[in-house]
């Protein structure tokens, strides 16, 4: 979710009104992916590598993202809309920590829609953390580990792998995000910045996902036989997106 601080500085407004402002594109594309059936929305909130930016500025969003489960986890859990964390959470304040287990408790039998925040997440700290736990409860089995043993310990081993990942702002890289998970995704980047991205922008993006042919290393004349398989990692649902 690219495109906030610049978004305020081009209104002549500090960054934090477009931290402000972002968390309604936040409302609206959930609001959307409900409308359109989609079943997993990940939002990457908060980098591993956005503890640089200004003290006052990352101050500010760990108080958002306090206000903003104050405000939207009764909404989300009367939608029935599941909301799940992933990141490393150790650095956080124990007050959001515990804030965060109790949505996630609440909202955890909810199944129209899982809603998954990355904060303080990167791609590099979820392959390793996996492989870590993986080494950890699994000896070596003859002919060395495989995609299989490591995926359950992925951070989000709950969630089919991501058909489509879009980035707003006008930058065109994934910024660690979804390392693993994103080796068969379709990419959409877009010059909009996120507090201006809404239910007709998710459209656009749908659009450019649906006019593309995902072949997974097949031809296209096999596809004409065929159905599309899901990605290596999971034996069904990959296209629930």
């Amino acid at each position: 979710m690219d495109g906030n601080g610049r978004w305020a500085k081009s209104r002549f407004l500090p960054r934090v009104a477009g931290h402000k402002r972002g968390l309604e594109a936040v409302r609206a594309v959930t609001k959307a992916c409900v409308t359109q059936g989609v079943q997993y929305l990940t939002l990457f909130a908060f980098s591993s590598e956005n503890w640089r930016r200004p003290k006052d500025e990352v101050s500010f969003l760990m108080e958002l993202f306090v206000i903003a489960l104050e405000q939207e986890v009764a909404k989300l859990h009367e939608n029935r809309i599941r909301l799940k964390v992933v990141g490393d959470l150790s650095s956080f304040e124990p007050r959001l920590v515990r804030m965060i287990a109790d949505a996630e408790a609440l909202t955890a039998a909810n199944d129209r829609l899982t809603l998954t925040i990355a904060a303080n997440y990167g791609g590099r700290w979820d392959i390793l953390q996996a492989v870590n736990r993986m080494a950890g409860s699994l000896t070596q089995p003859p002919g060395g580990y495989r995609e299989a043993h490591l995926a359950p310990h992925l951070s989000m081993n709950y969630a089919p792998e991501p058909d489509l990942f879009i980035r707003t702002g006008g930058e065109q890289r994934i910024s660690n995000f979804l390392l693993w998970q994103l080796a068969y995704t379709e990419f959409y980047f877009t010059d909009e910045l996120w507090p201006d991205f809404d239910a007709q922008s998710l459209n656009r993006a749908i659009d450019s996902y649906c006019n593309r042919e995902r072949r997974f290393g097949r031809t296209s004349e096999q596809l004409a036989d065929e159905p599309v398989p899901a990605g290596p990692l999971h034996e069904s649902g990959g296209d629930s997106r």
